[in-house]
């Protein structure tokens, strides 16, 4: 039998996408609490079923795929520019396919209009209620008001009308932004990308005995296993450690380990993949919120996952991109241990108030480094486990630092590097470097 939880998820599910919803009317119309309500509406918000806009409410929108992360809403442009919604609520889950500045005279605008797009323009009604009539949203800059007339064509088109008070270039930088922020997104691996499902998970229940798990283990030659209950709720995790000198008639539910650590589908895999390393995990159960079992993940996976992402084009400029993009090799230079060392310039952008490295900017030239230094070693990808930066002194804008590195230890596994940092050859930082290695493929 379904839980509240799940019977509130199955209920928005069928609800009309645009219709609104509130924590009162689900409470009321399902005859449960407003606390189960409000906590299944969030989790309805998490997996795309729903959501919420300033000035208008919780909506009931089209869940989106995989393949359509890159894309942007009206909804969440609406979000973006901080905007109120004047008519067409019902359009507000379509995607956005491109944008427009309506900047030129009718007849030369109509080539560039298509369905889908948005017409970014200001107290020009007529433009507003041609960019309708062709399919596309409109944005009202400048906080400026429209007919009536026009809100009701756009409730008519199902094609929403938006307003901000920014101006058309701050409006057209902030929707390029998103843009962009959306394409990193995409490139982030998730668990849901590489689990292995519940149709394909071995898996064992809280009335089975020790024999069941050597049995089970014989046939699949795995040797960690999820226990759920009846309800297919997770309830615990068996290995081989905790029958290891256990009878066949033992249950498992006395042996197994009570309260594992789990994994979300909407985990990053590079999350998950410092959680295993850090507690010496080769499995993890991944459930839903109510803790039913979706399947599992290996350490195997994620580490196969990794070394994918490392070989992919990055689509969007992340910070770490521009760190990696900036740091120049010192080839006639070769420190004790004959590593390689580094060259970084210190830009504007990478500053804080006071107008010297940021902290965060600086530990990502310290991660960047390190990483390169051991690929160049061993041809291995890296995951930083734990850095601890011991000495800091100011580095102002504009500088130049040479990174310099001594290996501390180097196994197969992992490694733990001192890393310095020179500025005109005197000493400004100091950093221990602790990393996982990934296996070569």
């Amino acid at each position: 039998m379904a839980t509240k939880h799940e019977q509130i998820i199955q209920y928005i599910e069928t609800m009309p996408v645009g219709e609104k919803l509130s924590v009162r009317t689900i409470a009321k119309n399902l005859n449960m609490s407003e606390g189960t309500a409000y906590r299944a509406i969030k989790d309805a918000e998490n997996i795309g079923l729903v959501s919420t806009i300033e000035r208008v409410g919780t909506i009931r929108i089209e869940r989106k795929s995989k393949e359509n992360i890159e894309t942007l809403t009206f909804g969440q442009i609406s979000k973006i520019i901080e905007g109120d919604v004047l008519g067409g609520k019902k359009g507000l889950d379509k995607t956005l396919s491109k944008f427009i500045i309506g900047a030129m005279q009718r007849e030369a605008m109509e080539r560039y209009i298509s369905p889908g797009s948005l017409m970014i323009v200001g107290n020009r009604n007529d433009i507003q209620e041609f960019a309708l009539e062709k399919g596309a949203a409109v944005l009202i800059t400048g906080g400026f008001d429209t007919d009536e007339s026009i809100i009701d064509l756009a409730n008519r088109v199902d094609m929403p009308i938006l307003r901000t008070t920014y101006d058309t270039f701050t409006v057209a930088t902030m929707i390029n932004r998103a843009m962009t922020d959306q394409l990193i997104k995409k490139e982030i691996m998730l668990v849901e990308d590489i689990y292995t499902p519940i149709e394909e998970t071995k898996f064992l229940s809280l009335d089975d005995t020790v024999y069941d798990y050597r049995s089970l283990n014989t046939e699949s030659t795995h040797s960690r296993f999820p226990i759920v209950n009846h309800n297919m709720r997770l309830v615990g995790i068996i290995t081989a450690k905790d029958i290891l000198g256990k009878a066949d008639t033992v249950s498992l539910e006395r042996v197994m380990t009570r309260e594992p650590i789990v994994a979300k589908t909407h985990m990053s895999v590079a999350s998950v993949a410092h959680r295993m390393i850090w507690d010496g995990l080769e499995v993890l159960p991944v459930v839903k919120d109510n803790l039913q079992l979706l399947g599992i993940i290996s350490r195997q996976d994620v580490m196969k996952a990794m070394q994918l992402a490392q070989r992919q084009p990055q689509v969007g400029n992340t910070i770490e991109d521009q760190v990696v993009e900036n740091l120049e090799l010192i080839e006639e230079e070769m420190d004790v241990n004959q590593l390689p060392a580094y060259r970084f310039k210190i830009t504007p952008q990478m500053t804080n108030s006071i107008g010297t490295v940021s902290f965060g900017v600086l530990s990502e030239v310290l991660a960047s480094t390190t990483k390169k230094i051991l690929y160049s070693l061993q041809k291995r990808n890296a995951v930083i486990e734990q850095m601890d930066i011991y000495h800091l002194k100011m580095i102002q804008i504009d500088s130049v630092i040479e990174i310099r590195s001594k290996i501390l230890e180097l196994g197969r596994r992992s490694s733990k590097l001192d890393v310095e940092v020179y500025l005109e050859n005197s000493l400004v930082g100091k950093a221990i470097v602790t990393c996982q290695l990934m296996e070569k493929s």
